[in-house]
């Protein structure tokens, strides 16, 4: 299991690359980049995303959702590494990959991280746009995506 939060643009290739070569077993890799939008829902443009964090909250906050993704599903690696303080548009945030022996527990464990990310990752995240800055939330929709994994119901 492999967490890190990087304060620089986040080479994607390089990570996957290095991900794979450190596999003792065959089976799959699934891995997902989140990338920063230029415009948002509305198509008003964002000039950066901006992401807070506190150093040991925020590191441990990723372990303890890497840690549960590998009790829940059969994996044999597990990377996180998520950028923080300013994201410009088209940039890499966020880059999750998953081994397992088969397919299916990979898939579900890169999904199940990115939903507990986008709810519980502790980060304090800032849109800066022409007009001004807003801060964003997680929303509805990242809740009930969170909320499939449990069989309570997830505090918002």
């Amino acid at each position: 299991m492999s967490v890190r939060l990087a304060g620089e643009p986040l080479a994607a290739e390089r990570e996957l690359a290095e991900f794979a070569a450190g596999l003792e077993a065959g089976g799959a890799v699934v891995s997902f980049l989140g990338i920063a939008r230029g415009r948002t829902a509305d198509g008003e443009t964002v000039e950066r995303l901006v992401l807070d964090h506190h150093p040991r909250l925020t590191l441990r906050s990723l372990e303890e959702i890497a840690a549960a993704a590998r009790e829940r599903f059969a994996l044999e690696a597990l990377r996180i590494v998520h950028r923080h303080g300013p994201v410009g548009p088209g940039e890499t945030i966020v880059f999750v990959a998953a081994a397992a022996v088969h397919r299916r527990a990979a898939f579900d464990a890169a999904d199940y991280v990115m939903d507990r990310l986008k709810t519980e990752a502790v980060f304090w995240k800032r849109e800066d746009r022409p007009g001004g800055s807003h801060w964003i939330e997680p929303g509805e929709e990242d809740y009930s995506a969170r909320e499939r994994w449990s069989e309570t119901p997830c505090p918002e």
